[in-house]
């Protein structure tokens, strides 16, 4: 640990600077009163285009992906460059669907996805499932943001849980005082981090190592010379449909995620998401940069702590820089945690305390009891992702977060498709749900990876051979779950039209859907019980 003494003093400098800004926070733009969903957890719906920008930013980019994607390519070769079209195609693709989602939320004070589903089908059974499923998906999520904690800690000599317990605990202190405020203004130290020492890295690594030639010359040689038909510097018949898919189907999961929408909510207006969604595959191009440090890496003779492939990045940092600027890019990946992290923690607690809480505890809850118990979950929500590192074993975790893609597609018909038709039956809706996620599961189990030796839930290339098909290709399990799921959701809604059963009230208009700030419209949102 002695000859990493200035990392550890730069990173827990520029750590303990930003966690001061995420209690200053508080006071940012502060209302009279903090107590309210509308405050505590979407920032008061005010953020302009440039918090926004980095907000959102700094929410779907994570620690995880700066250390983890560029570790798949140093591992795997091309296969690993499906986080970067998926990263452009998905902006395009949510462009209308969120500015729909925008509006009917500043008509109705939707805070969550659940609130949407449960007015628009009238049914709080849908709602539970959308918000259990929100839930479950994210925690994993959360949990991984650990894992680029402990990458760069690992690498300047620290061991042990307790940093990462003190890290989390004062996370979780300034995300309970100041909310959504506090990854918002910290996003903007963290983004201008990871920017600075990603364009540095891309200058001066290849320039040390002979040039760019010589990097992906260093890579070729390595994965010619790989038992595993599937690793090179470009993809092969095998991969093809697996890279397709993954990257489609991660794009559509990107923003079904709860804190992705968290921070499209607290927008101020249409205009604000419309500018973000044109102006963030810049993230996308910094993504591809990040993703080459894996071959930079290869070139390098950089090898990992132990198996933890995810200490490429941190060790590579540490062989080409000096200490002073590897203690800030370690900081910048740190950082990059406490974002993403908070928001996450933000919009679990949101659904349950929208969608669990007020649905069937206490229902005459208070914008005031409303904002408490959001505090205090979000503290538990915290507490469950710090166990999930003590208790689980990393691998298996990530191989969770691969999981959590499958698991939140599965309320693609009800809240995307919702925003554009109310065709589907509540009942085919939850039936299609059920089907769905019982079919990805039973895709992921038959999952396995011999090079680890694990038999299920190695991850999310289900192969077709398992089919009876004569190949050797695997399919992304998330899009052959999400299929199941639609052609039951339409089977079951065409079953439940011609048996004339019940359907619940939508409690939205057309014209919903086109509000915009200074709209002088109110919250109207009646959550009377229904009968699914």
């Amino acid at each position: 640990m002695q000859e990493h003494l200035t990392e550890i003093i730069v990173f827990t400098f520029l750590f303990l600077l930003v966690s001061g800004m995420g209690f200053v926070a508080a006071r940012w733009r502060r209302p009279q009163d903090l107590a309210s969903l509308d405050e505590w957890g979407l920032g008061g719906r005010n953020f302009g285009s440039w918090i926004t920008w980095f907000l959102v930013g700094g929410d779907l980019y994570t620690a995880y992906t700066f250390v983890a994607v560029p570790a798949l390519l140093w591992s795997a070769g091309a296969m690993g460059f499906f986080a970067v079209p998926y990263t452009i195609v998905i902006y395009p693709m949510v462009f209308l669907v969120l500015i729909r989602l925008w509006s009917v939320s500043h008509i109705h004070g939707f805070v969550t996805p659940a609130d949407f589903v449960r007015a628009r089908f009238g049914s709080p059974t849908l709602a539970l499932l959308v918000a259990i499923t929100g839930i479950v998906a994210t925690m994993p999520y959360i949990a991984l943001q650990l894992v680029g904690i402990e990458a760069v800690l690992k690498s300047m000599g620290v061991t042990g849980h307790l940093p990462i317990i003190i890290a989390f605990a004062i996370l979780a202190a300034y995300t309970y005082q100041s909310g959504l405020r506090a990854p918002a203004l910290i996003a903007f130290v963290k983004d201008t981090l990871i920017y600075v020492v990603i364009l540095v890295a891309i200058i001066v690594i290849p320039a040390k190592l002979g040039g760019w030639g010589a990097v992906f010359d260093a890579a070729e040689a390595k994965f010619a010379a790989s038992p595993a038909p599937g690793d090179g510097i470009l993809l092969n018949a095998n991969n093809q449909l697996q890279y397709i898919t993954l990257a489609f189907g991660s794009a559509l999961a990107l923003f079904l995620y709860p804190h992705s929408i968290t921070g499209v909510l607290a927008s101020r207006n249409r205009d604000v998401i419309k500018r973000n969604m044109s102006a963030l595959p810049a993230y996308s191009l910094l993504l591809g940069l990040i993703a080459l440090l894996g071959y930079m890496a290869i070139a390098a003779g950089t090898t990992p702590i132990g198996k933890d492939n995810n200490t490429i990045v941190p060790r590579l940092f540490d062989q080409m820089f000096p200490d002073w600027f590897t203690g800030v890019a370690y900081a910048a990946v740190g950082i990059g945690a406490l974002v993403p992290a908070a928001i996450m923690s933000i919009a679990a607690a949101n659904l349950f305390t929208r969608n669990v809480y007020k649905e069937y505890i206490k229902r005459d809850a208070s914008d005031a009891d409303e904002a408490r118990v959001s505090k205090i979950t979000s503290l538990l929500v915290k507490v469950g992702a710090v166990a999930c590192i003590l208790f689980l074993d990393t691998g298996f975790s990530i191989d969770l977060q691969l999981i959590g893609g499958v698991i939140i597609l599965q309320t693609l018909p009800a809240v995307a498709l919702g925003l554009y038709t109310r065709w589907f039956h509540r009942g085919g809706l939850i039936a299609g749900w059920a089907a769905g996620m019982t079919a990805g599961m039973v895709l992921l189990y038959n999952v396995g990876n011999p090079a680890t030796g694990k038999l299920h839930f190695a991850g999310s290339a289900f192969p077709l051979e398992r089919l009876g098909l004569d190949t050797k290709m695997t399919v992304y399990a998330g899009i052959l779950a999400l299929a199941v799921n639609l052609v039951v959701a339409a089977l079951g809604t065409v079953l439940a039209r011609s048996m004339k059963l019940a359907d619940g009230g939508d409690a939205t208009r057309p014209d919903h859907y086109l509000a915009d700030e200074g709209d002088p419209r109110v919250k109207d949102l009646d959550l009377t019980p229904g009968t699914h």
